[in-house]
């Protein structure tokens, strides 16, 4: 009998965690959802409401910007993006810390010239004061 009560004890206590990270990588997928559309519509206080101050934003090019870099591109439209569809996305949840892959494909209109953007997307996403916020980000070009 006492084996019993412990196996189901430790089976409550494992879908418990389990719906735990279900919870949270939903959390962090409503928080990658929120920067898709930030990038597309950007203001300065969605900006700083989903970067942390010590972002690295890295980009295909190999340019990496700091979180005012990030955001002055994107409010002055050097970076500005028309439309972003992710896909393939994965969420990994390790305590505080997220790690998110997607396949990003976009239009854009940087400084006022039109084009497609095609890449594999890391970010890092950790929970401050109950919100995730983006850490870092690293892109490379993906084959079309």
């Amino acid at each position: 009998m006492k084996k019993l009560l412990f196996a189901i004890v430790m089976l409550a206590g494992v879908g418990g965690v389990r719906a735990q990270r279900e919870g949270a990588s939903k959390e962090v997928a409503a928080a990658v959802e929120s920067l898709r559309k930030a990038l597309i519509d950007p203001t300065k206080e969605n900006l700083d409401a989903i970067a942390m101050d010590e972002l690295t934003y890295g980009h295909s090019n190999g340019v990496i910007q700091d979180k005012a870099a990030f955001e002055d591109a994107l409010l002055t439209k050097k970076s500005d993006f028309v439309t972003i569809d992710l896909t393939d996305q994965t969420i990994k949840v390790v305590g505080s810390t997220a790690w998110v892959r997607h396949t990003l494909s976009a239009t854009s209109n940087d400084g006022g010239k039109p084009g497609t953007v095609h890449l594999y997307v890391l970010t890092v996403w950790t929970k401050v004061k109950g919100k995730w916020r983006l850490l870092a980000r690293q892109a490379v070009k993906a084959p079309v």
